[in-house]
């Protein structure tokens, strides 16, 4: 007989419909309302890119990848996929009280982020216990993933996939940014949280694996709180790295993001290319891991590290 274990796979979530918007964003606001001009900003963000984001569906595929691999991977124990969100239906604590519906004792969590950070994922872990707690079900999280061999091996090849369709002699004047969401300045250097060093781990090691010459790290999507966030930001980033080092090209690669949504379809596909058409530069972005095997099955190794 074979074990019946949860598997809570927890994302950010996003808008269903137009109508979710400004409830949504009022949550991501911890009860806030936005004003008629942030909210309609939002809106144009999503009209840009095609009405709305297509997180919601990707979220549902890469999870049941993930479970369907995993029941693969083992033998004697059969994963129950849960699907929790941070800012809409179903919220992570939904998720924890449906497990606790079907039976569930034990489970295993994910974030699908694969960066630490005690204000990011550990949110995440943090919510899903106090939901657990209640009705006694044990979670092993899943801290973070970025250093697991096949995620890396996946963004290796996709630099040097896009590194092949620019001319050789022009490698040197080719700059990779690695790039991760913003999270606030001050936070992360009171709790001396590890974020930042993971995200410096991986443009070590894409840098190490990879064909690329040059490599530079930055932040971006940082939110509007009035007070300092992490940087620099991938905008200024490139104006300053255009300027001082003169580069042609600029190979983006949002490694702290797991798919293709509004950070990346705006934020970089549009917001950085229009700095790379300022500054007179080629812009470059891979394609993000979705449900490749290889970025699924880099958080099933780290699972079977753990558990």
């Amino acid at each position: 007989m074979k074990k019946t274990v949860g598997l809570l796979v927890m994302a950010y979530g996003t808008p269903y419909s137009e109508s979710d918007i400004e409830a949504y964003y009022t949550d991501i606001r911890h009860g806030k309302r936005p004003s008629e001009e942030e909210l309609q900003d939002l809106k144009d963000r999503y009209e840009f890119i095609g009405g709305l984001s297509p997180l919601a569906s990707t979220t549902q595929n890469q999870a049941e990848a993930l479970c369907s691999t995993l029941n693969d991977a083992y033998s004697d124990v059969e994963f129950k996929l849960y699907i929790g969100l941070k800012h809409i239906q179903p919220f992570i604590e939904d998720a924890v009280e449906d497990m606790n519906k079907d039976g569930i004792t034990e489970a295993i969590t994910v974030v699908l982020a694969p960066h630490f950070s005690n204000f990011s994922v550990g949110s995440y872990n943090k919510r899903a216990k106090l939901a657990a707690d209640d009705y006694g079900i044990s979670l092993t999280h899943v801290s973070h993933y970025y250093h697991q061999p096949k995620f890396i091996q996946y963004w290796t090849e996709k630099i040097n996939e896009t590194l092949a369709t620019i001319s050789p002699e022009e490698h040197d004047d080719t700059v990779l940014v690695v790039s991760a969401h913003s999270l606030p300045k001050g936070m992360i250097e009171q709790s001396n949280d590890p974020y930042p060093d993971e995200l410096h781990d991986t443009a070590e090691l894409l840098k190490e694996k990879s064909n690329i010459i040059h490599v530079a790290e930055g932040w971006q999507s940082e939110g509007n709180t009035g007070t300092p966030w992490l940087g620099p930001d991938v905008q200024d980033l490139t104006r300053k790295l255009a300027q001082e080092h003169g580069y042609k090209n600029f190979i983006y690669t949002p490694v702290g993001f797991v798919c293709e949504h509004l950070e990346v379809l705006y934020d970089n596909d549009y917001e950085c290319k229009v700095v790379c058409d300022e500054v007179g530069a080629k812009y470059y972005r891979p394609e993000m891991p979705n449900t490749d095997p290889l970025f699924i099955n880099a958080i099933v190794d780290e699972i079977r590290n753990l558990y």
